[in-house]
């Protein structure tokens, strides 16, 4: 789902992300697979591939995005494999994008983020689709006898 950034603080991509990121060393904090890896999934685990170190033209032991995804583009001319690009996103934990307390924010990679929200999206599609059907939602009030 795109993201609204009006919704976020003017400092989110220059300051907050980065500083987030580079709290968890710049690595998923769920599954630990780092930012721009290439390779494939296999079930829940990430195979980095393709010889990721050897790409890394700063030397740093981390690709680029531009460095990434021209890997993917050479790999996948030659290999049977669909490679991916690990791109890392920040997850508000309690799903408010007001809330930008460090404590409640996680560098995720995709695949973490999405499973992380997935009851959350589940709830908010039925909203959605509800409200698309003009059904109304009743606040709930306790039956007393």
């Amino acid at each position: 789902m795109p993201i609204d950034y009006k919704k976020y603080p003017s400092n989110w991509k220059t300051e907050i992300v980065p500083k987030v990121k580079a709290g968890e060393n710049n690595r998923c904090a769920f599954c630990g697979v780092k930012n721009y890896s290439v390779g494939y999934r296999e079930g829940s685990k990430f195979i980095p591939t393709c010889g990721n170190e050897y790409h890394d033209k700063a030397g740093n032991g981390e690709l680029t995005y531009k460095e990434a995804r021209e890997l993917v583009k050479h790999c996948n001319e030659c290999c049977e494999d669909s490679l991916i690009v690990i791109v890392l996103t920040v997850a508000h934990l309690d799903h408010d994008v007001t809330n930008n307390e460090l404590s409640n924010l996680k560098a995720l990679c995709q695949k973490c983020h999405l499973d992380y929200d997935k009851e959350h999206h589940i709830k908010n599609s039925r909203k959605t689709l509800n409200k698309k059907k003009g059904l109304v939602e009743l606040p709930f009030t306790e039956h007393l006898t």
